[in-house]
Order: structure tokens, then C-alpha cells, then sequence
């Protein structure tokens, strides 16, 4: 998996490239660390790229939400493609995130 880092305003903003499945979430959730270890607390995650998401997957997202939410931070997800949307909605994830077609409206809805 690769996964790209850029700014925008004060957003930070992570796009993975890939799968995010038992062997790619730790890699995800090392570079999503990494960000709230810079103390980062504005995160934009890019999921444009991102054709398959397990619940290892599932589990980092909702480990950086919490983060995020202790830290007075937000964390927006960005791109979902219907399929990703699915998962997110079975697993009763969907209204946990605030979720946005792209990441430009991510990064004004973070403001």
C-alpha cells in the first residue's frame, strides 16, 4: 500500500492507495500516528484510491476518530466510493464520520 501526505490549509490530508485489509492496516495506521504524533489534528483521509476496506481497516479508523475526539481534533473521510460507503454503513460506522464527496469539501467542512 502506498499512502500519500499533503496540506491544505490546516488540514492534513492522508491518501491511502490500495486495500486496507489485515496486511496494509498497520502501515495505515502507522502513518495516521505519525500525523496526531506532530500533533495534527486536523485529518482529511482520502479514499478515492481505496477499492477494499476490512474490519482491521475499519478498527484504525475508529482508533484515530477516538484520538481526534480527545484531542478537540477532526477527522473527515473524503471520496468513498459506494462500495467503501457500504461497509462503513453495515458496519454501522457511517455515523461516526463525517463523511464528504471530496476533499475539497472535506477540507472546508474542517474548516
Amino acid at each position: 500500500m502506498e499512502i500519500n501526505e499533503s496540506k491544505e490549509g490546516a488540514a492534513t490530508i492522508v491518501q491511502p492507495i490500495g486495500r486496507i485489509d489485515t496486511n496494509t492496516s498497520a502501515d495505515f495506521e502507522g502513518k495516521l500516528v505519525e500525523v496526531l504524533d506532530r500533533q495534527e489534528i486536523k485529518i482529511v483521509v482520502d479514499l478515492s484510491a481505496i477499492d477494499y476496506v476490512s474490519s482491521a481497516g475499519l478498527r484504525v479508523f475508529l482508533m484515530a476518530a477516538k484520538k481526534l475526539k480527545s484531542l478537540g481534533g477532526s477527522f473527515v473521510l473524503a471520496g468513498m466510493n459506494d462500495h467503501i460507503k457500504e461497509v462503513f454503513d453495515i458496519s454501522g460506522f457511517t455515523p461516526i464520520f463525517t463523511l464528504t464527496p471530496d476533499t475539497a469539501s472535506a477540507v472546508e467542512a474542517i474548516g
